[in-house]
């Protein structure tokens, strides 16, 4: 009995420290004592002597004024965990998630230099193997929905440097090889927050894909659908983006909050 009891309030410690930490992370200023106990419910006695045993861990620390911030102990462990991360296996599971959703295959694309380069793929089942889309697989940013993101989220300088370094090679009478024209692509793809490739690598495939960002907000992966013209559904746009919004949760982006 006694052990249960001691267990329960080990738990609830842990729980109140979690609250804690919840308040400092939402007020971007040192926190009061006073607002830290209110916000988080906790009677001041408590929130104060569970706070002391964070600043003794770094975990929280403690400014002159007595107000609070989160501690540098955080932004360690943060690092760690981040090292960790493995891109593909944060995101497979999403991904299969979407694949019955859709009944299409799931790509899971990142760049290197001026290409995409596919590293997860569920497969349909239902058609032959597209070659560009099998895991491994590279192809031009401007062809394909996931490098377009990349693109999208270049400078406009940026954006020229690699129409000039690659010249824009087409595939397709649907490729884009205008600079002009791509720069109007990539303003759509910034306000809407997702891609298209209407056959622009390969005639009879075409594509649609959302970003998926790292914890800095920075374009880390794309993930597209992919299927033969015929079977192609506009729609399929919101669970892509729904998918890419998870993965990029999963993988510790907030989006900024409106004021």
């Amino acid at each position: 009995m006694a052990e249960q009891q001691a267990e329960k309030s080990s738990i609830q410690v842990i729980e109140r420290m979690m609250s804690l930490l919840d308040v400092l992370a939402d007020i971007q200023e040192p926190v009061s004592l006073k607002i830290l106990a209110q916000n988080s419910g906790l009677h001041p006695s408590t929130a104060h002597r569970i706070l002391a045993a964070m600043t003794g861990a770094a975990i929280v620390e403690r400014n002159d004024a007595g107000a609070y911030t989160l501690g540098i102990r955080l932004l360690e462990l943060g690092n760690i965990v981040k090292s960790r991360i493995n891109i593909r296996q944060v995101a497979l599971p999403y991904m299969q998630q979407l694949h019955e959703v859709v009944g299409e295959a799931v790509n899971l694309g990142i760049r290197h230099d001026d290409e995409i380069i596919y590293v997860e793929r569920t497969s349909s089942g239902r058609s032959l193997i597209r070659v560009v889309y099998l895991v491994g697989g590279r192809a031009p940013l401007h062809l394909t929905s996931v490098g377009k993101l990349f693109l999208a989220a270049d400078s406009a300088a940026d954006v020229r440097a690699y129409a000039k370094r690659t010249g824009l090679p087409g595939k397709t009478p649907h490729s884009l090889t205008r600079l002009d024209t791509l720069e109007k692509e990539l303003d759509k793809i910034r306000r809407h927050e997702f891609a298209h490739d209407n056959e622009e690598a390969e005639i009879g495939l075409r594509c649609v894909a959302a970003p998926v960002r790292n914890d800095e907000g920075q374009v880390v992966a794309g993930l597209s659908v992919s299927a033969p013209s015929d079977r192609h559904n506009p729609d399929w746009a919101t669970p892509i983006k729904a998918t890419a919004s998870e993965i990029s949760h999963a993988l510790g982006f907030r989006k900024p909050s409106r004021k």
